[in-house]
């Protein structure tokens, strides 16, 4: 029989869609309950879906034994199907049967909350997780220290399978202790097969089922709020796919091959994953986006989402200097997203990955902005590698490191995302810090120190400071989707995972000794190109246990009487010095004392004073009251 409804009042939307008025097929009538998907109501499910160049569509599921007959949906206004099915139970397996020409394609839903497999189909589900994290506040962003992770190799046992988020929830502790107080998941969207880094989300609105699904998410955000830790989510919204991407020509349509009424259709499709870029000019597509950007700060509280490659949604190259390729669509969606965030929801913080330097993406929507709470900030962790990874001394350039420290997107110096590494930074042809510096020997002297100098940059210059997984444990090689953290490595290098503790503690002023270390301001007043040495002052307020010098010694000279300028006279104590012995048992050549400063002025400052610095390190210091 044919399941299509009868249609009337045809017409165009301007994009060659048709646009059908309500039509009745007998009984069938469309929903007149809200929303995208299978939304559960007292005794069944609304199913609705966008499919606009469709003649027919129905939802086939385990409660009408996956028949593509049975329950013909109604055409709705704007291309979209709809009814209401009585009977059927949230765990009720479903997918949509869309009829094109003589094609009948049965296709996930595009907003499933859940699904078997990328192949698979949809799970009708209801919000029944009971949440434990009502007293959960998010930090200030000043205080915020990151630690990126992927759920598939952060806590996982090879050969049994990817990690999970029940097996992250088990180094909370871990977290909670190394100070960190936010989490940022690498993608966790549905994605093809088991093992990714998850930029390839085939169902954006499905929670990874390998690492399991919807409810092991809220389980891990609920125990990481209980540990005092935020949680920020990557989202892919520069492309889809490309593989098991039922999205693609989704109701039949498409034009020059390309994926048809959730893709362009033309050159601008085309993107370094895929010609898979959605049309962010297409108003359902559109609604799409950001009906999923407000669905995991609603459904999952997730306290902050990382946009991947926004370059990619605002250009079609990804790069500045292109007008010819800017996708305005793509800069509007990214405003009218962020700018609802803010007034709905203004601690969650919005991060762009763009990397092309451009203060725009940081500044307010209002101000012709993207709006975006923060960047991560290429000028930073390139120049810190490049001293880090210099073979010889000579080759060191402070004043690059000065341009690293003072880099800012305007006023606001947490507009930046801070990092010596990160799942980019560690793989694609490049390796961990510490195997970067030696390779074959990131266990050395040399890799420890100019590692964990990398890791006290970014700890004490202005930004959002991040760390990788296994970063403080001194995790060696690359990142694979398939190579487990050796936790191992948490007692072989206990020293330098106290180091990092350290740093975070005082990062985050936790002592209540180092305040301007979440200030804005910094100033680098020293730069000894010759001798390899900067340092800086960063303040809140300034004053005692407010005022913080950073001393950077980026060689391998120890220096045991080097004059510095200080901002007062008095007593400077050295709150961290990286080359403390209890780090390393190589460490530690050198005694740093608390200087006393003098009158005598220095580096523009009223006040100075020897210290003693040992090789590629970094010492912290600020005074008592």
């Amino acid at each position: 029989m044919d399941a299509g409804p009868e249609r009337t009042a045809v017409r165009e939307d301007g994009r060659g869609a048709r646009q059908v008025r309500n039509a009745d097929r007998g009984d069938v009538r469309a929903s007149q309950r809200t929303g995208m998907g299978a939304a559960v109501y007292d005794g069944g499910v609304t199913f609705r879906v966008w499919a606009p160049f469709a003649d027919a569509v129905a939802v086939a599921g385990d409660f009408n034994d996956w028949s593509a007959d049975e329950h013909p949906l109604a055409a709705e206004d704007g291309g979209r199907w709809s009814r209401d099915v009585a009977g059927v139970t949230p765990g009720s397996g479903y997918q949509f049967v869309v009829r094109s020409g003589d094609e009948k394609l049965w296709r996930i839903d595009p907003y499933a909350r859940d699904v078997t497999n990328s192949v698979g189909h949809g799970i009708v589900i209801a919000d029944s997780y009971t949440w434990g994290d009502s007293d959960w506040r998010m930090p200030s962003w000043d205080e915020l220290v990151i630690y990126e992770l992927h759920a598939g190799t952060f806590n996982d046992s090879p050969g049994s399978g990817p990690g999970s988020f029940t097996s992250v929830i088990r180094r909370l502790d871990h977290l909670r202790d190394l100070g960190v107080n936010a989490i940022e998941l690498m993608p966790a969207m549905e994605f093809a097969g088991d093992y990714s880094w998850g930029y390839n989300p085939a169902h954006i609105f499905a929670v990874e089922e390998a690492y399991g699904g919807p409810d092991g998410l809220k389980r891990l955000v609920d125990q990481a709020h209980q540990h005092g830790i935020a949680v920020l989510f990557d989202v892919v919204y520069n492309h889809f796919g490309p593989s098991d991407l039922d999205l693609w020509q989704f109701d039949g349509w498409s034009q020059d091959g390309r994926g048809g009424i959730y893709f362009y259709n033309d050159w601008r499709s085309a993107t370094p994953w895929g010609d898979t870029r959605p049309d962010y000019g297409r108003p359902q597509v559109r609604a799409f986006i950001a009906d999923n950007a407000r669905w995991w700060v609603d459904e999952f509280h997730i306290d902050g989402l990382r946009w991947d490659m926004t370059a990619y949604v605002r250009n079609v190259h990804g790069r500045d200097g292109d007008p010819g390729a800017d996708l305005a669509d793509g800069w509007s969606l990214i405003q009218s997203i962020t700018h609802e965030a803010a007034e709905r929801t203004p601690w969650v913080l919005h991060v762009a990955e763009d990397l092309q330097d451009n203060p725009w993406l940081t500044r307010d929507v209002d101000a012709g902005g993207a709006g975006f709470g923060a960047q991560w900030d290429a000028g930073f962790v390139h120049p810190v590698r490049r001293a880090m990874t210099a073979q010889h001394d000579e080759q060191r350039d402070m004043e690059a490191l000065r341009g690293a420290i003072e880099h800012r997107y305007g006023a606001d110096a947490f507009s930046r995302v801070i990092y010596s590494e990160s799942h980019d930074e560690v793989a694609n042809g490049k390796a961990r810090l510490p195997e970067e510096i030696w390779p074959g020997n990131a266990d050395s002297w040399h890799a420890r120190k100019r590692s964990t100098l990398a890791a006290a940059l970014v700890c004490t210059a202005p930004g959002i400071p991040m760390l990788f997984q296994g970063q403080e444990i001194l995790e060696d090689q690359w990142f694979r989707d398939d190579d487990p953290i050796d936790w191992t490595r948490e007692q072989t290098y206990a020293g330098v995972l106290q180091l990092y503790r350290d740093l975070v503690r005082h990062r985050r002023d936790l002592d209540g000794l180092t305040r301007g270390l979440r200030g804005h301001h910094v100033r680098v007043h020293h730069v000894n190109d010759a001798a390899k040495v900067i340092a800086f002052h960063r303040w809140h307020g300034g004053g005692p246990r407010d005022d913080v010098v950073v001393v950077v010694n980026c060689s391998a000279q120890p220096l045991d009487s080097y004059r510095i300028g200080l901002p007062r006279a008095g007593v400077w104590r050295v709150r961290c010095n990286t080359d403390w012995r209890g780090y390393g048992a190589d460490f530690g050549a050198l005694h740093s004392y608390d200087p006393t400063a003098d009158g005598q002025g220095a580096d523009g400052m009223p006040a100075s004073a020897t210290v003693a610095i040992g090789p590629y390190t970094a010492l912290l210091m600020s005074q008592d009251d």
